[in-house]
Protein backbone atom coordinates (compact mmCIF):
# COMPACT_ATOMS: atom_id res chain seq x y z
CA UNK A 1 0.00 0.00 0.00
CA UNK A 2 2.70 2.33 0.83
CA UNK A 3 4.64 2.00 -2.59
CA UNK A 4 0.94 2.93 -4.00
CA UNK A 5 1.01 6.18 -2.32
CA UNK A 6 4.28 6.65 -3.44
CA UNK A 7 3.61 6.17 -6.87
CA UNK A 8 0.31 8.43 -6.25
CA UNK A 9 2.42 10.81 -5.28
CA UNK A 10 4.83 11.13 -7.77
CA UNK A 11 2.30 11.38 -10.17
CA UNK A 12 1.08 14.33 -8.44
CA UNK A 13 4.10 15.67 -8.29
CA UNK A 14 4.63 15.66 -11.75
CA UNK A 15 1.16 15.76 -13.76
CA UNK A 16 -0.88 18.51 -11.11
CA UNK A 17 2.03 20.22 -9.81
CA UNK A 18 4.21 20.04 -12.73
CA UNK A 19 7.66 19.94 -10.41
CA UNK A 20 11.28 19.99 -11.97
CA UNK A 21 12.64 16.06 -12.25
CA UNK A 22 14.93 17.29 -9.37
CA UNK A 23 11.98 18.17 -7.34
CA UNK A 24 10.41 14.76 -7.67
CA UNK A 25 13.60 13.12 -7.47
CA UNK A 26 14.08 14.93 -4.06
CA UNK A 27 11.24 14.53 -2.77
CA UNK A 28 10.57 11.41 -3.26
CA UNK A 29 14.02 10.51 -1.86
CA UNK A 30 12.96 12.06 1.63
CA UNK A 31 10.04 10.49 1.41
CA UNK A 32 11.23 6.83 0.44
CA UNK A 33 13.81 7.47 3.70
CA UNK A 34 11.37 8.26 5.81
CA UNK A 35 8.89 4.94 5.48
CA UNK A 36 11.96 2.85 5.44
CA UNK A 37 12.97 4.38 9.30
CA UNK A 38 9.22 3.72 9.93
CA UNK A 39 9.46 -0.64 9.05
CA UNK A 40 12.99 -0.23 10.93
CA UNK A 41 10.67 0.89 13.98
CA UNK A 42 8.04 -1.58 13.26
CA UNK A 43 5.28 0.73 11.56
CA UNK A 44 4.92 0.67 8.16
CA UNK A 45 1.77 2.57 7.20
CA UNK A 46 1.87 6.34 6.59
CA UNK A 47 -1.59 6.56 7.33
CA UNK A 48 -1.17 5.83 11.29
CA UNK A 49 1.81 8.31 11.73
CA UNK A 50 1.62 11.01 14.43
CA UNK A 51 3.29 14.42 14.85
CA UNK A 52 5.38 12.59 17.73
CA UNK A 53 6.62 10.01 14.83
CA UNK A 54 7.62 12.98 13.00
CA UNK A 55 9.35 14.98 15.62
CA UNK A 56 11.15 11.70 17.00
CA UNK A 57 12.65 10.88 12.82
CA UNK A 58 13.90 14.74 13.10
CA UNK A 59 15.76 14.11 16.28
CA UNK A 60 17.17 10.57 14.71
CA UNK A 61 18.74 12.34 11.62
CA UNK A 62 20.20 14.90 13.86
CA UNK A 63 22.17 12.38 15.54
CA UNK A 64 22.56 10.31 12.43
CA UNK A 65 25.29 13.53 11.68
CA UNK A 66 22.61 14.89 9.41
CA UNK A 67 22.54 18.71 8.87
CA UNK A 68 19.57 20.79 10.03
CA UNK A 69 19.56 22.53 6.90
CA UNK A 70 18.66 18.39 5.02
CA UNK A 71 16.12 17.66 8.03
CA UNK A 72 14.69 21.30 7.16
CA UNK A 73 14.10 19.78 3.74
CA UNK A 74 12.53 16.57 4.82
CA UNK A 75 10.45 17.82 6.75
CA UNK A 76 9.38 20.22 3.85
CA UNK A 77 8.87 16.93 2.05
CA UNK A 78 6.40 15.04 4.60
CA UNK A 79 4.24 17.94 4.76
CA UNK A 80 4.25 18.31 0.69
CA UNK A 81 3.52 14.86 0.56
CA UNK A 82 0.87 14.39 3.63
CA UNK A 83 -0.71 17.63 2.05
CA UNK A 84 -1.44 15.42 -0.84
CA UNK A 85 -2.72 12.65 1.39
CA UNK A 86 -5.29 14.75 3.22
CA UNK A 87 -5.98 16.67 -0.49
CA UNK A 88 -7.18 12.66 -1.72
CA UNK A 89 -8.65 12.30 0.62
CA UNK A 90 -6.68 9.48 2.67
CA UNK A 91 -6.41 10.63 5.50
CA UNK A 92 -9.01 13.46 7.45
CA UNK A 93 -5.43 15.11 8.59
CA UNK A 94 -1.58 16.10 8.38
CA UNK A 95 0.68 14.71 10.67
CA UNK A 96 3.19 17.10 9.62
CA UNK A 97 1.44 20.05 9.89
CA UNK A 98 2.31 22.27 12.82
CA UNK A 99 5.68 20.48 13.08
CA UNK A 100 8.80 23.08 13.23
CA UNK A 101 11.54 22.84 11.36
CA UNK A 102 14.83 21.92 12.81
CA UNK A 103 16.65 25.17 13.74
CA UNK A 104 18.92 25.78 11.30
CA UNK A 105 22.00 27.94 11.89
CA UNK A 106 22.86 31.11 9.04
CA UNK A 107 26.09 30.21 7.35
CA UNK A 108 27.20 33.45 5.52
CA UNK A 109 29.20 32.50 2.11
CA UNK A 110 33.26 31.80 2.75
CA UNK A 111 35.26 35.05 0.54
CA UNK A 112 38.29 35.17 -0.14
CA UNK A 113 40.76 38.32 1.12
CA UNK A 114 42.26 40.14 -1.73
CA UNK A 115 45.69 39.20 -1.12
CA UNK A 116 44.06 35.60 -1.69
CA UNK A 117 42.22 36.32 -4.63
CA UNK A 118 45.66 37.42 -5.93
CA UNK A 119 47.59 34.71 -4.97
CA UNK A 120 44.93 32.23 -6.24
CA UNK A 121 44.71 33.90 -9.82
CA UNK A 122 48.64 33.59 -9.67
CA UNK A 123 48.74 30.33 -10.03
CA UNK A 124 48.23 29.48 -13.72
CA UNK A 125 51.25 29.60 -15.47
CA UNK A 126 51.24 31.23 -18.75
CA UNK A 127 54.35 28.76 -20.01
CA UNK A 128 51.97 26.27 -21.62
CA UNK A 129 47.81 25.61 -23.45
CA UNK A 130 46.91 24.81 -20.25
CA UNK A 131 48.24 27.69 -18.43
CA UNK A 132 47.01 29.92 -20.72
CA UNK A 133 43.64 28.52 -20.33
CA UNK A 134 43.39 28.50 -17.06
CA UNK A 135 44.31 31.66 -16.45
CA UNK A 136 42.11 33.38 -18.74
CA UNK A 137 39.15 30.99 -16.97
CA UNK A 138 39.97 32.16 -13.64
CA UNK A 139 40.42 35.81 -14.38
CA UNK A 140 36.75 36.00 -16.19
CA UNK A 141 35.24 34.20 -13.23
CA UNK A 142 36.69 36.98 -10.83
CA UNK A 143 36.27 39.82 -13.15
CA UNK A 144 32.60 38.96 -13.96
CA UNK A 145 30.76 36.53 -10.90
CA UNK A 146 29.01 34.36 -12.81
CA UNK A 147 28.04 30.77 -12.23
CA UNK A 148 30.32 27.91 -12.97
CA UNK A 149 27.06 26.48 -15.23
CA UNK A 150 27.50 30.18 -16.93
CA UNK A 151 31.07 30.30 -17.49
CA UNK A 152 31.29 26.67 -19.43
CA UNK A 153 28.33 27.33 -21.78
CA UNK A 154 30.35 30.34 -23.11
CA UNK A 155 30.44 30.72 -26.37
CA UNK A 156 33.62 32.81 -28.53
CA UNK A 157 30.51 35.07 -29.71
CA UNK A 158 29.68 36.02 -26.07
CA UNK A 159 32.97 37.83 -25.77
CA UNK A 160 33.35 42.05 -26.88
CA UNK A 161 37.35 42.41 -25.72
CA UNK A 162 37.33 45.12 -27.42
CA UNK A 163 34.91 46.99 -25.13
CA UNK A 164 35.62 44.92 -22.69
CA UNK A 165 32.28 43.35 -22.07
CA UNK A 166 30.76 39.39 -21.93
CA UNK A 167 27.34 38.48 -22.37
CA UNK A 168 25.91 35.89 -20.19
CA UNK A 169 22.50 34.21 -20.17
CA UNK A 170 20.96 32.24 -17.94
CA UNK A 171 17.60 30.89 -17.03
CA UNK A 172 16.48 32.90 -18.98
CA UNK A 173 17.80 35.81 -18.66
CA UNK A 174 20.80 38.15 -20.33
CA UNK A 175 23.13 40.11 -18.63
CA UNK A 176 26.02 42.05 -20.25
CA UNK A 177 28.98 42.38 -17.37
CA UNK A 178 32.00 44.74 -18.14
CA UNK A 179 35.23 42.87 -17.66
CA UNK A 180 38.72 44.51 -16.11
CA UNK A 181 41.62 45.22 -18.18
CA UNK A 182 43.67 41.84 -16.84
CA UNK A 183 41.06 39.77 -17.62
CA UNK A 184 40.82 41.34 -20.88
CA UNK A 185 44.05 41.01 -21.88
CA UNK A 186 44.03 37.62 -20.52
CA UNK A 187 41.07 36.65 -22.91
CA UNK A 188 42.40 37.84 -25.64
CA UNK A 189 46.17 35.56 -25.13
CA UNK A 190 44.18 32.59 -25.26
CA UNK A 191 41.36 33.59 -27.90
CA UNK A 192 44.00 34.55 -30.29
CA UNK A 193 46.88 32.25 -29.66
CA UNK A 194 46.00 29.19 -27.27
CA UNK A 195 42.55 28.59 -28.31
CA UNK A 196 43.15 27.29 -32.20
CA UNK A 197 45.71 24.88 -30.75
CA UNK A 198 43.58 22.87 -28.79
CA UNK A 199 39.96 23.15 -30.36
CA UNK A 200 39.43 19.52 -32.28
CA UNK A 201 36.90 20.93 -34.25
CA UNK A 202 37.03 24.15 -36.48
CA UNK A 203 33.42 24.77 -36.01
CA UNK A 204 33.88 24.73 -32.30
CA UNK A 205 31.96 27.37 -30.89
CA UNK A 206 32.66 26.95 -26.85
CA UNK A 207 34.83 29.58 -25.38
CA UNK A 208 36.58 27.34 -23.15
CA UNK A 209 37.49 23.82 -24.48
CA UNK A 210 39.18 20.84 -22.06
CA UNK A 211 42.68 19.44 -23.49
CA UNK A 212 40.66 17.39 -26.01
CA UNK A 213 39.64 20.26 -27.73
CA UNK A 214 35.71 19.52 -26.63
CA UNK A 215 33.89 22.02 -24.41
CA UNK A 216 35.10 22.19 -20.50
CA UNK A 217 32.55 20.37 -18.60
CA UNK A 218 31.66 21.17 -14.76
CA UNK A 219 33.46 18.40 -13.33
CA UNK A 220 36.81 19.40 -15.43
CA UNK A 221 36.36 22.87 -14.23
CA UNK A 222 35.98 21.58 -10.36
CA UNK A 223 38.94 19.87 -10.55
CA UNK A 224 40.92 23.06 -11.81
CA UNK A 225 39.79 25.03 -9.14
CA UNK A 226 40.67 22.43 -6.26
CA UNK A 227 44.50 22.01 -8.28
CA UNK A 228 44.94 25.44 -7.99
CA UNK A 229 44.08 25.61 -4.38
CA UNK A 230 46.28 23.32 -3.55
CA UNK A 231 48.72 24.68 -5.16
CA UNK A 232 48.35 28.20 -3.66
CA UNK A 233 48.04 26.32 -0.29
CA UNK A 234 45.07 28.32 0.71
CA UNK A 235 43.45 26.40 3.86
CA UNK A 236 40.01 27.85 2.99
CA UNK A 237 37.85 25.25 0.44
CA UNK A 238 37.45 27.45 -2.31
CA UNK A 239 34.93 26.39 -4.62
CA UNK A 240 33.90 28.14 -8.43
CA UNK A 241 30.96 29.99 -5.92
CA UNK A 242 33.82 31.06 -3.69
CA UNK A 243 35.05 33.27 -6.37
CA UNK A 244 31.36 34.51 -7.27
CA UNK A 245 30.62 35.34 -3.33
CA UNK A 246 34.03 37.05 -3.07
CA UNK A 247 33.75 39.10 -6.52
CA UNK A 248 30.54 40.37 -4.89
CA UNK A 249 31.89 41.11 -1.37
CA UNK A 250 35.26 42.97 -2.74
CA UNK A 251 32.57 45.04 -5.16
CA UNK A 252 30.63 46.09 -2.19
CA UNK A 253 33.59 46.49 0.27
CA UNK A 254 34.55 49.36 -2.62
CA UNK A 255 31.71 51.08 -2.74
CA UNK A 256 29.63 49.67 -5.29
CA UNK A 257 25.94 49.13 -4.65
CA UNK A 258 23.55 46.73 -4.14
CA UNK A 259 21.61 46.88 -7.38
CA UNK A 260 24.62 46.78 -9.46
CA UNK A 261 26.01 43.98 -7.80
CA UNK A 262 22.02 42.07 -8.04
CA UNK A 263 22.30 43.14 -11.72
CA UNK A 264 25.91 41.48 -12.69
CA UNK A 265 25.55 38.54 -10.57
CA UNK A 266 21.68 38.18 -12.14
CA UNK A 267 19.48 37.76 -8.65
CA UNK A 268 16.07 38.13 -9.12
CA UNK A 269 15.55 39.14 -5.65
CA UNK A 270 17.85 41.87 -4.08
CA UNK A 271 17.28 40.01 -1.29
CA UNK A 272 19.46 37.48 -2.28
CA UNK A 273 22.60 39.94 -2.92
CA UNK A 274 21.81 41.83 0.61
CA UNK A 275 23.60 38.32 2.40
CA UNK A 276 26.77 40.11 1.39
CA UNK A 277 26.58 43.56 3.30
CA UNK A 278 26.09 40.80 6.67
CA UNK A 279 29.19 39.38 4.97
CA UNK A 280 31.31 41.85 5.38
CA UNK A 281 29.92 43.71 8.31
CA UNK A 282 30.87 39.93 9.92
CA UNK A 283 34.50 40.51 8.07
CA UNK A 284 35.20 43.72 9.60
CA UNK A 285 33.85 42.98 13.21
CA UNK A 286 36.56 39.74 13.19
CA UNK A 287 39.13 41.95 12.02
CA UNK A 288 38.12 44.29 14.73
CA UNK A 289 38.31 41.90 17.05
CA UNK A 290 41.67 40.74 16.45
CA UNK A 291 42.83 44.04 15.87
CA UNK A 292 41.71 46.60 18.49
CA UNK A 293 44.04 46.74 21.50
CA UNK A 294 41.04 46.71 23.73
CA UNK A 295 38.49 44.15 21.76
Amino acid sequence: MAADYIAGYRDYLTDVKHSSANTVSSYLRDITQFHTYLEDNGQSDFKKVKPETIKTYMTWMLGKGKSATSVTRSVASLKSFYGYMVSYGFMKSSPAKGVAAAKVERKYPQILTSKEVELFLEQPQCVDAKGYRDHAMLELLYATGIRVSELISLNLEDLNLAAGLVHCESKGKERIIPLYHTAVKALQDYVKDIRPQIISDADERALFVNMNGDRMSRQGFWKIIKYYQEKAGIEKDITPHTLRHSFAAHLLENGADLRSIQEMLGHADISSTQIYTHVVKKQLKDVYNKAHPRA
